[in-house]
């Protein structure tokens, strides 16, 4: 594949190599060094920084469809975590000046001040059908040391992503409460929670309290949660024994679950179905999703490489609600033995079209429903924000 034209800052040249030993020649964007990852695609037409920033990105190579990538430079206002999450980041053209009245600086400075290595002027496209061919597979990106054997060797010993538990590397540090609010007390087990879930929870009046991955639920329970959520993050569920096990024990408690992406797939292995990695994954702000109670039709927004087996879900334990339109991959459940209810997309949509925010909605009925509290209009803001405030 041969390099197309980038209009990147600098000429400095850099190497994007494929496991499969597809070497493709760039610009350097961003930090010079080496990372390696995943490769794996982003379909959405805007929203870069929220994509780069979404700790369910962690240890991936991020390629983005769209050819234009940094016109808008970087914000603080589109931050989903604190620092970027991508191991590295492909574009087709960077260019030399953005436009955005909102902007605090170029995107290749961003990257440069949190290290973060890509690679520009290369035919995303043209990649894309190359991975949907033969399948996600490692990469690595170079902008130093550039020879070939090396890099081709150290992408085929890149750690592979099918058996990797990276939730303990993005979760919180501590406890913290994000917001108080008039509404129900909810409790988010994070394994990388995006922020604008955390901002849905605060628009419906939540008091909302964030705890780490790993917290014991008998502390959860001392705080007299309404409701649990189980957020999204990256790698493979499967191995997360410890989670499994406290999900299984959360749907003990009577307690309404609500579960996104990681989050819906913990919630699937709690209750005996099985998980698989996909050949290529979902991911962008474009994905058409049938709600087969409604028969409409949702454009959601994806971020998953693994998904719910549909032959392992157990009729008398829940049910289908939602399914990708393109391969009819499990999209949403609704569990009959437990109030719960699960999506492996995103509602929050940040960055995408808002075709889904009524799910939150629905969470608020079931915990409305079974623990007698009364939900706030969304329009209603909570008294007090302390996002970020720790505990303890």
């Amino acid at each position: 594949m041969s390099p197309t034209s980038s209009s990147s800052s600098s000429r400095d040249p850099a190497k994007l190599v494929l496991a499969d030993g597809t070497i493709v020649d760039g610009i350097a964007l961003g930090q010079r060094g080496l990372t390696g990852g995943e490769l794996c695609f982003n379909t959405s037409m805007t929203g870069y920084q929220e994509i780069m920033t979404d700790p369910s990105y962690y240890g991936q190579l991020m390629m983005m469809t769209q050819p234009h990538i940094g016109n808008y430079g970087a914000s603080r206002e589109d931050m989903e975590a604190d620092a970027p999450m991508v191991a590295g980041f492909i574009v087709r053209d960077y260019p030399r000046r953005h436009s955005n009245t909102q902007a605090d600086e170029t995107l290749e400075d961003f990257m440069q001040r949190h290290d973060l290595v890509g690679i520009a002027g290369v035919d995303t496209r043209a990649l894309v059908r190359h991975v949907r061919e033969k399948g996600v597979m490692n990469a690595v990106i170079a902008s130093e040391k550039l020879d070939e054997e090396a890099l081709l060797r150290k992408a085929r010993e890149w750690p592979s992503m099918a058996g990797r538990e990276l939730a303990s590397k993005v979760t919180a540090d501590r406890s913290y409460t994000f917001c108080e609010g008039p509404g129900p007390r909810i409790v988010v087990y994070d394994f990388g929670v995006k922020k604008n879930i955390l901002h849905s929870f605060r628009r419906h009046g939540c008091t909302v309290k964030v705890v780490p991955g790993d917290t014991d639920l008998g502390d959860v329970r001392a705080w007299d949660p309404d409701g649990l959520f189980f957020s999204n993050g990256p790698g493979d569920p499967r191995p997360m024994t410890d989670a499994i096990e406290t999900v299984s024990a959360a749907i003990d408690t009577g307690l309404p679950i609500f579960g996104i992406c990681l989050g819906h797939q913990l919630m699937a292995l709690a209750e005996g179905f099985d998980v698989y990695k996909m050949y290529v994954g979902h991911r962008g702000a474009n994905h058409p999703v049938k709600n087969l109670d409604t028969e409409k039709v949702e454009v959601t927004t994806q971020n998953h490489g693994f998904a719910v087996d549909p032959e392992s879900i157990a009729p008398e334990t829940a049910r289908v609600t939602h399914v990708n339109l393109n391969d009819d991959t499990i999209e949403g459940l609704e569990f009959k033995t437990f109030a719960g209810m699960s999506l492996q997309y995103h509602p929050e949509a940040s960055p995408g079209p808002h075709d889904s925010h009524y799910h939150f909605n629905r969470f608020m009925e079931l915990v409305a429903d079974e623990r007698d509290v009364t939900i706030p209009e969304t329009s209603v803001e909570p008294a007090t924000v302390t996002a970020q405030s720790v505990e303890g």
